[in-house]
């Protein structure tokens, strides 16, 4: 936090919720300032401007403005503020893989990738200049649902255009003494992290193994009970200051589907992970990005205190584990060594409604949502949740555009 008031003169609300988690603020402020400030392919105005259509995706106005305002420092043309119809070609070129990464990124083809840096392709992007341009625009996606997952209020100076503004996690300093109205409620609570904590020990101590066929009919169980979560909410209309940075804005999240002779396959971590595959490639295209994304992808997994509502000396390792295996599960990605009969036994349904919403359709994010799961856990716990939520959402999607370059390279 020292670093940021030094480097920026202010810690802005997104720095304060994260400032909860130190370590792991000190990690996503290294990879923000590589990414935005640092030398790369993209002029830092562009970047910028970048970060705008990416979460104007997710109607996060709080984003549009902040970036809005960095995109006019850095020396970017007011006009294409105006709307991304105002903008370069090259940029206008990005809206479709963009609007697939926020919202069906499992449909991205090397065909996507080709239409943009083919050599007769017009207004080419060079693979340099593309990897970047994926990085900043899932980096944004996620941090979207970082903000609306957590409540995060605009800073004083932007406009309050926000259309869903959940209690944000500095209102009290515990969910349920916060909201708990009688002792009976409390009760409640205490009993709910007791048999969540004897779930755990029993995944724990299980030696039971399962054949190849049971594991994988345990995700398809896992993603067609995903399929029911949640119910929709209306959407609201676009605010000006958002609609003008989006096309199509029809095109939303749909659920992923193994079924159907169009549908894609799952994709086997095994058969495209980031440890083997996807970090090598970044590696090679923008090295130290893809070191700085591998520090915190690990900081997010390792992430403990050892601690769970009113206890301590606690191992929360499975826990953390049920909650990034759903949210790549819902994404469509699937780890052979992974019992996901363990999400049902850990994930209660109603934490499973937050977890698909902030990281399908975060503007649908209700502060009933955030307050109806573990009603007895720190609001720290629950920001602890949607770190893991948007660095495992983030990791999903850039699996699949890494994918896909790698197929046009090859």
């Amino acid at each position: 936090m020292s670093d940021v008031l030094l480097s920026e003169g202010r810690a802005d609300h997104i720095n304060m919720v994260m400032g909860l988690h130190p370590t792991y603020l000190a990690c996503f402020q290294r990879t923000q300032d590589a990414l935005l400030q640092l030398d790369g392919p993209l002029p830092l105005s562009w970047r910028h401007y970048i970060v705008i259509l990416a979460a104007a995706r997710h109607q996060c106005s709080y984003l549009v403005q902040h970036h809005s305002s960095a995109f006019l420092l850095a020396g970017g043309d007011e006009s294409w503020l105006r709307g991304v119809h105002c903008a370069p070609p090259k940029i206008q070129h990005l809206q479709t893989l963009n609007k697939l990464l926020a919202h069906r990124p499992w449909i991205i083809t090397q065909e996507h990738i080709q239409e943009l840096v083919c050599p007769g392709a017009e207004a080419r992007w060079s693979l340099a200049e593309l990897i970047q341009a994926v990085v900043l625009m899932t980096h944004a996606h996620s941090l979207a649902s970082f903000v609306w997952g957590c409540g995060i209020h605009p800073e004083p100076e932007q406009t309050e255009d926000q259309t869903l503004q959940p209690c944000s996690p500095t209102d009290s300093c515990c969910s349920v003494r916060g909201k708990a109205r009688n002792q009976q409620e409390w009760s409640e609570a205490v009993n709910e992290v007791k048999l969540l904590m004897e779930r755990m020990m029993m995944v724990q101590q299980q030696g039971e193994e399962f054949t190849q066929e049971e594991m994988v009919t345990r995700f398809e169980r896992e993603r067609t009970e995903s399929l029911l979560e949640p119910a929709d909410v209306q959407r609201s209309v676009l605010p000006d200051c958002v609609s003008r940075f989006v096309v199509d804005a029809d095109f939303t999240y749909q659920d992923f589907s193994p079924r159907g002779a169009q549908a894609p396959p799952t994709m086997r971590a095994q058969d495209y992970s980031w440890e083997d595959h996807g970090f090598s490639l970044m590696n090679r295209l923008y090295g130290e990005m893809a070191q700085l994304l591998d520090e915190k992808f690990q900081v997010a997994c390792a992430l403990t205190y050892h601690t769970m509502a009113m206890h301590s000396h606690v191992d929360t390792s499975t826990l953390r584990k049920a909650i990034w295996n759903y949210i790549q599960c819902i994404y469509g990605i699937r780890y052979d060594d992974y019992d996901y009969g363990e999400v049902n036994q850990l994930l209660e349904r109603s934490l499973k409604v937050y977890v698909k919403t902030v990281a399908c359709h975060p503007e649908k994010t209700t502060a009933r949502m955030y307050f109806s799961f573990w009603r007895q856990f720190r609001h720290s716990e629950k920001v602890h949740v949607n770190l893991l939520l948007m660095e495992a959402r983030m990791q999903a999607a850039l699996l699949y555009a890494l994918r896909a370059i790698t197929r046009y390279m090859t």
